[in-house]
């Protein structure tokens, strides 16, 4: 396979630092199971948001849900387990091997709870946007006004 090598592009682009560092690590990663775990993503209330992840198999304390640099993280690793050496399948459609699931998080959202039940794990975010970046309402005040009050200080001034 091919390598592309970006580094020139980079001193080329002035204030694109971030999606050349993104780029660069999309390039770096290669995942070893693209689709696995199964997982959704919903949209719950106008600034709320759960993903769901199907980890069947797994107990809580195998699993682990971390934020690191607006990406959450969720891996697990399954605990060596005595009683399965001695076990032999005939077949094995319950897939307990180790996995890494990585999402990007946008600026401003936050993870509030994770909760694993029923072989899934849902982990609840929030949106919460600063006061100083919402939209607010600016007053518009009447040309006319401003020019009456022009004219009484003119007036003023004069006598």
């Amino acid at each position: 396979m091919r390598n592309f090598d970006p580094t020139p592009l980079f001193r080329a682009s002035v204030g694109f630092d971030r999606i050349a560092d993104m780029m660069d690590r999309m390039l770096a990663a290669e995942p070893a199971q693209p689709g696995y775990p199964p997982y959704n993503i919903e949209k719950i209330e106008e600034n709320a948001y759960r993903i769901t992840v199907a980890v069947a198999g797994f107990s809580a304390d195998e699993l682990s849900v971390e934020v690191k640099e607006n990406a959450l993280l969720v891996v697990a690793r399954k605990a060596e387990n005595e009683d399965e050496q001695g076990r032999t399948y005939l077949h094995r459609g319950i897939a307990t091997r180790a996995f890494e699931r990585r999402f990007h998080l946008a600026d401003h959202v936050k993870v509030t709870s994770a909760i694993h039940a029923d072989g899934m794990l849902h982990v609840n975010l929030v949106r919460e946007i600063p006061e100083a970046l919402k939209p607010r309402r600016i007053e518009i005040s009447r040309a006319a006004s401003e020019s009456a009050d022009k004219r009484k200080l003119v007036e003023a001034s004069a006598a």
